[in-house]
């Protein structure tokens, strides 16, 4: 099948878009991949449904901006997507499938006793009306029905990725976004996948709050700071840390506050410090040392964290595209992959990935005309 996965992360940057040809299980074609920023006007709308999700009472109806959040977002799509297609010289009717993952604003993993939360925005029954071609969606719901973390999905997909490019175990993936998550495949079906703690989304906090952009660009700000060992100790000293994997994080668990009385590049130096202090304590959770560490997503952009990392882990640490990976794209290339494998209805998560009980199928199709399944 060739299918159009679509992604749009935490960090409420774009959308990005990457095409695949394939079946769910084995990748044979790689398509064009590409990105469209988010305007101002929808980031304010998603902050908006970003705080009334976190303020949302589980027995409360939904509030309006959540309907209004999720039809923006799939109206975003349809343009990004159709201004993508057209310059590569191809149309809706070239697919044979979407994947979208929509907007997270709420993820809420399970805790005493209680089944999770999660909420990804995006009206998957309107954009397979407006485009014609069936769209996956709604990835996460069924894994945390089940008891599981909903989180990361990625793993298959770093399988079956490390597989099209001939790489063998033992491998470990960390992708760096908001949040950070890593997986790590020991060979065979021994694979354990967890968030490991705040990627960029505390940096990108502090940023923004103080006036300096969004994001630290190129790790300026941290290349020009100093490191806080008594902040970074208090950041590290959260029950996060005890908890066994899997576990999952949402963007919004940990707070920048203990940086408060740091300057600026201090409190980004100290956070970024403390992502890669993160990674180190999840490869002691996972027991897993593998000779190398790829990276995707933004963090992979800062060289100031790129070399914390590696002084820290004490391995190789390599850029996706080092090993061949398209590391901009390489989330909406999963969530093409995990479409092709919800309509096949093939599992899209595991015990060891998301601590679900068993191996779970996920998602919805929605097709032109129909109902969502």
């Amino acid at each position: 099948m060739h299918i159009l996965g679509f992604m749009t992360g935490t960090s409420l940057d774009a959308v990005d878009m990457a095409i695949l040809e394939t079946d769910g299980e084995v990748i044979t074609a790689f398509g064009p991949a590409g990105e469209e920023p988010l305007s101002d006007p929808l980031r304010t709308l998603l902050r908006d449904a970003i705080r009334a999700a976190l303020d949302h009472p589980r027995e409360a109806p939904d509030p309006p901006v959540f309907a209004e959040a999720a039809r923006a977002v799939a109206e975003v799509h349809l343009s990004a997507g159709t201004a993508f297609l057209r310059s590569n010289g191809l149309d809706w009717s070239d697919l044979d499938l979407v994947g979208m993952h929509g907007q997270t604003v709420l993820h809420e993993r399970p805790a005493g006793g209680r089944k999770g939360r999660t909420l990804q925005l995006g009206d998957g029954a309107w954009l397979a009306r407006a485009t014609g071609v069936p769209v996956a969606f709604d990835f996460r719901t069924a894994d945390v029905a089940a008891g599981g973390e909903g989180a990361p999905l990625a793993p298959v997909y770093h399988l079956a990725r490390a597989a099209a490019s001939g790489l063998s175990a033992p491998l470990a993936v960390l992708n760096i976004g908001g949040v950070a998550n890593l997986t790590c495949w020991a060979g065979g079906d021994r694979v354990v996948a967890f968030d490991t703690g705040p990627g960029n989304g505390l940096i990108d906090q502090v940023v923004a709050a103080r006036g300096a952009g969004r994001f630290d660009v190129d790790g300026r700000l941290a290349a020009a700071g100093a490191v806080s060992g008594p902040v970074l100790a208090r950041l590290m000293d959260h029950p996060w840390f005890l908890e066994p994997a899997p576990k999952s994080l949402d963007r919004y668990d940990f707070s920048p506050a203990p940086t408060d009385g740091l300057s600026l590049e201090d409190a980004v130096a100290t956070l970024t410090a403390f992502t890669a202090e993160a990674v180190a304590s999840g490869f002691q959770l996972a027991g897993v040392r593998p000779s190398g560490l790829i990276v995707t997503g933004g963090g992979r952009r800062n060289p100031v964290l790129m070399a914390a990392l590696s002084g820290r882990l004490g391995c190789e640490v390599v850029t996706a595209e080092s090993v061949g990976w398209r590391g901009d794209a390489l989330e909406a290339e999963a969530f093409a992959f995990l479409a092709a494998r919800c309509l096949r209805g093939l599992p899209i998560s595991w015990p060891g990935t998301t601590g679900a009980p068993a191996p779970m199928t996920g998602g919805r199709i929605a097709r032109p005309g129909q109902p969502p399944a």
